[in-house]
């Protein structure tokens, strides 16, 4: 298991903490769940361990002690360009919550403290429910990528370009409550 570069992190409802060896298996139910797998695709066991267990870009979304998905954080850490990409999932039992937008409020807290101002998501652009939880959260729509995700069926889905700058936010934080 590879060591995380990040601390836990703890959001008024959740954690976010590095990935265990026992989170392999829940992660890879929450992702085959119908309601996630129309938008993250083609899990595996393995491909769970490689990219979620064995890496240090994962933190697990825990709730009340049970995982509950995972937000995935991609830095870039060039001076000039502190930027980050996130991708966050949740187990349908918890969609409409707000644990999603409390999860990447967290994360992005903890990330402009350690330099970064811009973050982008790139959701799959028929995903409504989850663009309009981002917009709430601050994000903005700055573009289409076409043709981007695959789906099962081999049809291409275009993907939303989001980002969320911290200028917008004169208090230096991201409040998750918002609407």
């Amino acid at each position: 298991m590879v060591q995380s570069k990040y601390p836990v992190l703890r959001g008024d409802r959740l954690r976010l903490r590095a990935p265990e060896q026992a989170d392999a298996a829940p992660l890879l139910a929450i992702l085959l769940e119908p309601e996630v797998s129309k938008w993250w695709t083609g899990y595996t066991p393995e491909i769970v361990q490689s990219e979620m267990v064995e890496s240090d870009r994962h933190l697990v979304i825990e709730i009340d002690g049970q995982v509950a998905g995972a937000v995935a954080i991609y830095e870039n850490t060039e001076p000039e360009y502190r930027a980050t990409a996130l991708h966050v999932f949740l187990g349908a039992h918890w969609y409409r919550s707000r644990y999603g937008a409390e999860a990447l409020a967290t994360a992005i807290n903890f990330l402009v403290g350690q330099g970064h101002h811009r973050f982008t998501l790139d959701p799959n652009a028929n995903n409504a429910p989850a663009i309009r939880s981002y917009e709430r959260l601050g994000f903005v729509k700055v573009g289409l990528a076409r043709d981007y995700q695959r789906m099962p069926g081999g049809e291409l889905n275009d993907a939303l370009l989001m980002d969320l700058v911290m200028r917008d936010f004169p208090s230096g934080r991201i409040d998750w409550r918002r609407d």
